[in-house]
C-alpha cells in the first residue's frame, strides 16, 4: 500500500512537471505569435502615417500653387461640409447643422457639385 501511494505521488510529480514544461513552451509560442503581430501593425501604422504626411504635403504644394489661402477653421468647415454633402445631407439641412446660411454652404459646395453633375451627364451621354 505504501509503494502504492508512492508510486502515484512519483507519476503525479512526473506528469505536473511535464505539464509546466509544455504550458511554458505553448506561452512562449503565444508570445511570438503576439509579436509578430504587433510588427506587422506597427509597420501598417508607420505606412499609414508615411502616406498621409504625403497627403498633407501634396495638400500644400497644391494650395500654395493653385493661390488658395484658408485658415483651419475655415478648412475644417469645408472638410465637414463636403462630407455631408458626400453622404446626401441636404444643402437646407448642412446650412442648419452648422448654423450657417444655406447660400454660404451652396458657395462652398459650388465647385465640387458641379464636378458631380458633369459626371452624371457624361454616364448618360453613353
Amino acid at each position: 500500500m505504501e509503494w502504492t501511494l508512492a508510486g502515484l505521488f512519483g507519476i503525479s510529480i512526473v506528469l505536473l512537471v511535464i505539464s509546466l514544461a509544455k504550458n511554458f513552451h505553448m506561452s512562449k509560442v503565444n508570445h511570438r505569435e503576439i509579436d509578430v503581430v504587433h510588427i506587422s501593425m506597427m509597420k501598417e501604422i508607420n505606412t499609414i502615417q508615411e502616406s498621409i504626411k504625403d497627403l498633407e504635403l501634396d495638400l500644400e504644394v497644391m494650395a500654395k500653387e493653385t493661390g488658395v489661402q484658408l485658415s483651419s477653421e475655415e478648412k475644417v468647415l469645408l472638410r465637414e461640409v463636403i462630407d455631408l454633402y458626400r453622404r446626401n445631407y441636404s444643402i437646407e439641412s448642412i446650412a442648419e447643422m452648422k448654423q450657417v446660411s444655406v447660400n454660404e454652404i451652396e458657395q462652398l459646395l459650388a465647385p465640387y457639385s458641379k464636378v458631380k453633375e458633369e459626371r452624371r451627364l457624361v454616364a448618360n451621354a453613353n
